[in-house]
């Protein structure tokens, strides 16, 4: 395909693109009609529908991404009527090209241009996951610490703070800290938050949360105090887990935070160094 018919192309699919209030683009069906080279629009029906199909096998809502709205065209006669159309959003614009005819050029290039944009939010997707679970770490070793500060100021040492931890993860797992680290196969000397998904992190540190509140508020003067108030604020924490269907022990682990803060570091530098890449 000549680059010319691909700056053409690519110039009228964004001249096309529409923008909601909250930013989320969208194609009008009957725009996207003649972006894909169909003349008629009931030939262009046949593919919608079997966009719709593969949108539903795929586990999507339907509305969610094709949703029915009327536009009104002139008439020769200088008058107007209203006609059927669709508002698409970006994966159901793909899900059309992908069940088009790949001998059109504008298919084939339509098939493309969705798939890479598709593409570029599920890494900007998944960096945010990604970005989310390093803060949640970041925040469970601060409020840990907090923990073992207010131990010593409350108690005159925090030498068992590691044990009163290893206690909390008991109660959390309903397994011992170690039968964790060699169920996730973590290395020995790293710890076990460093490979725990984004939401036992956060559970581990709401538990933590109220084990600070409750032993400041009740003026805890011995770790065993606190050790007793942070197993039961585990427990209660694990409890709300598994009633909302969530086995904390049955999780599967998840990739070791350093390397995350590694690679998003690494992104960051190229993306300072380079800021022409964000538009490419």
């Amino acid at each position: 395909m000549k680059s010319e018919l691909v700056h053409a192309l690519t110039t009228n699919f964004e001249a096309h693109a529409q923008q909601t209030e909250s930013g989320v683009e969208f194609w009008l069906a009957r725009d996207l009609q003649f972006l894909l080279g169909y003349t008629k629009w009931d030939n262009f029906l046949n593919v919608i529908t079997k966009a719709k199909t593969a949108c539903e096998v795929s586990g999507h809502e339907v509305p969610d991404h094709f949703a029915d709205v009327g536009k009104m065209v002139d008439l020769g006669s200088g008058s107007q009527r209203e006609v059927d159309d669709l508002i698409l959003t970006r994966y159901a614009s793909y899900l059309i090209a992908q069940n088009g005819d790949p001998r059109k050029p504008e298919v084939a290039f339509a098939q493309t241009y969705f798939a890479l944009q598709t593409r570029k939010a599920e890494l900007i997707e998944q960096r945010l996951l990604e970005a989310e679970r390093v803060a949640a770490r970041r925040k469970l070793a601060t409020t840990e610490k907090e923990l073992s500060d207010l131990i010593y100021e409350q108690t005159g040492g925090n030498q068992n703070f590691a044990i009163i931890r290893s206690k909390g993860d008991h109660a959390l797992f309903a397994k011992t800290t170690q039968a964790m680290k060699t169920q996730w196969k973590v290395p020995d000397n790293r710890p076990l938050a460093d490979f725990a998904p984004t939401i036992i992190l956060k559970a581990k540190d709401f538990a933590t949360e109220i084990t600070i509140f409750n032993a400041k508020q009740h003026l805890m003067a011995t770790e065993e105090a606190v050790s007793r108030e942070h197993i039961t604020n585990n427990q209660v924490v694990r409890n709300t887990l598994l009633e909302r269907g969530i086995r904390p022990e049955s999780l599967p682990p998840a990739e070791g935070v350093k390397k995350i803060e590694r690679r998003l570091t690494s992104e960051e530098k190229k993306t300072l160094a380079n800021p022409d890449a964000l538009d490419a």
